[in-house]
């Protein structure tokens, strides 16, 4: 099958997985995938002295399905972190601008209402607070506060296009922040969808595992199949670090 039928198979078991037992991925997920494969492939050559503990053919030929629902799982969540991605940047170019527009609309209203103290105070009140969120917020003030005393704008000549401006950006820099920040609903369920399906599969990766490293723990060339290389090699790497430090 290919992987979003794999997924779609997998998917309502992927989802009752409760919160409290999901794990993050402890290795590169592409890496743990292959090794996924690689063990399916490995332990179906074992088939039958697997299935004297209680690891039967289905069981095995389960992982490649889990693989595939965990790989597009994966994709998923690599096209929503890219979005988030792209939204940091373009939040960087953007903001500076709505910054200055806050700041230049702060000045037409200041002057505006200049002669009218219980504006001015509604105007000092929109400066209060600090930082990006605080900023969307005086943006939509600032076009509410304009909309409801245009005649003191309109005297000094103001555009009051730039009020319903100010409120679209408020609305679309309100979006973007929640995008670049991860707090988009869909990026951080994608996120748990990626690591339930990691979960998924790493479970019955550890229990094929176990098992064939009891079951052939007599047999070195068997026994080797049943472990990750990609910890094996890390290990042998960390030794090898400390082996030069100590020399």
């Amino acid at each position: 099958m290919a992987n979003i039928d794999d997924y779609n198979a997998k998917l309502a078991e992927i989802q009752a997985i409760p919160d409290e037992e999901v794990k993050e991925p402890g290795i590169p997920v592409d890496v743990f995938l292959q090794e996924a494969e690689n063990l399916h492939h490995w332990s179906l050559d074992d088939s039958d002295s697997l299935k004297v503990v209680g690891i039967t053919k289905a069981m095995i030929d389960e992982l490649p399905v889990r693989a595939g629902a965990c790989r597009e799982a994966q994709s998923i969540w690599n096209k929503d972190f890219r979005s988030q991605q792209e939204a940091q940047q373009q939040w960087g170019e953007q903001s500076p601008i709505a910054y200055d527009l806050r700041n230049d609309l702060l000045q037409s209203l200041r002057f505006a209402y200049r002669n009218d103290p219980a504006l001015l105070g509604r105007v000092s009140a929109i400066t209060d607070g600090a930082g990006h969120a605080d900023m969307i917020q005086d943006l939509n003030d600032i076009a509410v506060l304009g909309r409801e005393n245009t005649e003191p704008l309109l005297a000094i000549g103001f555009d009051l296009s730039q009020l319903d401006l100010a409120a679209t950006r408020a609305d679309e820099l309100a979006d973007l922040l929640a995008e670049a920040n991860g707090d988009k609903a869909d990026n951080n369920e994608s996120k748990v969808m990626r690591d339930k399906a990691y979960t998924h599969l790493k479970a019955l990766v550890d229990e094929i595992r176990e098992a064939g490293k009891y079951v052939f723990r007599n047999d070195q060339k068997r026994l080797n199949g049943y472990s990750s290389q990609y910890w094996k090699k890390l290990h042998r790497k960390q030794s090898s670090n400390s082996t030069e430090t100590a020399e």
